[in-house]
């Protein structure tokens, strides 16, 4: 639910809870007074009691607008008496204690309660006289004579009509007291729905402030909060991935300098060797010290390349090198990198065999140049690698139903299990390698066959050689 619904829903809750359990107790109410106990509730005894009480006030009236001594006229006994006759009411006129009319016989002890009940102050109980209950209004008068006595209207009570107003406040009051209730329980659950996901929100922060990435951020409470939760937990997941990322920065920067000075310090070494020999005259023949320079010359050389190939691998691994793909001839691109390889392989007693197993011409995106510099390491790779006294690098090509299969075999050493998952990362070689290379050979081939939306994988024959296999995606 929705932070707006949910408010809507709180606010219609707080109105409609109250009037239905107002209802429900109103229903109970009329159940209990009109089945159990038989009284009638009901909106005409209501006006019938509030009738009951403008007459008697019309009686009242008429009475002190009147002259007081017409009060014992017999006409007027009539008229006051026809009054109170409308509401069934009773009237007495007492002067100096003593009844002079009434409008029907009543004992001492009735019109004794009823005196008592006319002169309370601030209103009395009803009366009860024979089996009717009577609401008792004195009214005092000074007669002719100088005498003084009282009328006493005495108005019926319904008990319904009573038990009608207490039904009203009894309503009332039940609408306040569910009205106040259900506020309190709708605000207290409103403001746990809310307060609680904010809460776990803000635990959520200051861990993370104190650096602990691994606490999780739960999508708990409304739609918006719950997105909010998914957002910072998304945050919280992007952080830890660059950190971890800076991290492994972090130890790769280590590990290539560590990598660069060992690779670097056995060439420089060397150099360093052959020069000092020269100066100290150790190279005492133009033959010695065209050797000596030829040495030094291919450790520059050497020093060169691994600088170019660390050159080479930070752009590519930083996407800093933009691919130039042309839509290629795989089996004519490959032949071509092979006639350009062939030569230095035949020098090192290396035969190269090509077969293709593409039933047509099949073409792909390549960025030549790149892709070239792929070939060329493996085949490097390969020949550096080569144990036989007659080596021999196989070059198959074939095809599956969405890609094109490059496999390079040679028949050299081998790969053990430990070392094959690592071949293709930067700065690896096997020990018995050490000092043949910069060690981003195959790293830089495996960079550039990825840019090419490619895989690249490495398959051990463990003594009887390697495959470097190559798949790229057909057009």
């Amino acid at each position: 639910m929705n932070l707006k619904k949910r408010l809507i829903v709180a606010n219609a809750s707080t109105v409609v809870i109250p009037i239905v359990i107002t209802v429900l107790i109103a229903v109970a109410f009329l159940f209990v007074f009109s089945k159990i106990l038989g009284n009638d509730i009901s909106f005409e005894n209501y006006q019938r009691l509030s009738q009951i009480k403008f007459e008697l006030q019309n009686t009242e009236t008429s009475v002190l607008q009147r002259t007081p001594e017409l009060v014992e006229e017999e006409d007027f006994q009539k008229h006051l008496q026809e009054q109170l006759a409308r509401i069934k009411g009773k009237l007495m006129i007492i002067k100096e204690q003593r009844v002079i009319f009434s409008s029907q016989d009543f004992s001492k002890i009735d019109v004794a309660k009823a005196l008592e009940a006319g002169n309370m102050k601030g209103g009395s109980e009803p009366v009860v006289i024979g089996d009717v209950s009577f609401n008792v209004q004195s009214i005092d008068l000074k007669f002719k004579d100088g005498s003084q006595g009282s009328v006493l209207l005495l108005a019926p009570v319904d008990q319904s009509s009573t038990n009608l107003t207490t039904f009203l406040v009894l309503l009332g009051v039940s609408f306040v007291l569910t009205f106040m209730l259900c506020n309190i329980v709708v605000s207290y659950q409103l403001s746990r729905s809310i307060l609680k996901p904010l809460h776990n929100l803000q635990s959520a922060a200051a861990e993370i402030s104190r650096g602990n990435l691994d606490h999780p951020i739960a999508e708990e409470g409304d739609q918006e909060i719950q997105a909010l939760c998914r957002d910072l937990e998304f945050m919280r997941i992007k952080l830890k991935d660059s950190v971890h990322t800076q991290l492994k920065y972090e130890d790769n920067r280590k590990m290539l300098i560590s990598s660069i000075s060992h690779d670097l310090k056995t060439p420089v070494t060397s150099i360093k060797g052959y020069v000092e020999g020269i100066l100290d005259g150790i190279a005492n023949t133009p033959d010695k010290i065209e050797r000596y320079l030829k040495t030094i010359s291919l450790k520059a050389h050497q020093v060169d390349q691994m600088i170019d190939d660390l050159l080479l691998y930070a752009k590519l691994d930083l996407n800093q090198i933009p691919f130039d793909f042309e839509r290629t001839d795989i089996e004519e691109y490959l032949l071509l990198c092979l006639l350009e390889s062939e030569p230095e392989l035949e020098s090192n007693h290396i035969k190269l065999l090509f077969t293709n197993e593409l039933l047509q011409k099949q073409y792909v995106l390549l960025d030549q140049v790149r892709m070239k510099r792929v070939i060329m390491n493996i085949l490097d790779n390969s020949r550096k690698y080569m144990s036989n006294d007659q080596g021999e690098i196989k070059i198959l090509l074939r095809d599956t139903l969405a890609s094109i299969i490059i496999e390079l075999r040679d028949n050299g050493l081998g790969i053990s299990a430990g070392d094959l998952p690592y071949i293709f990362d930067r700065f690896y070689r096997s020990d018995q390698a050490r000092s043949k290379g910069s060690g981003l050979g195959l790293a830089i081939a495996k960079q550039i066959i990825e840019g090419h939306k490619g895989k690249v994988w490495a398959i051990s024959h463990e003594e009887v050689g390697t495959s470097i296999m190559i798949s790229l995606s057909k057009l």
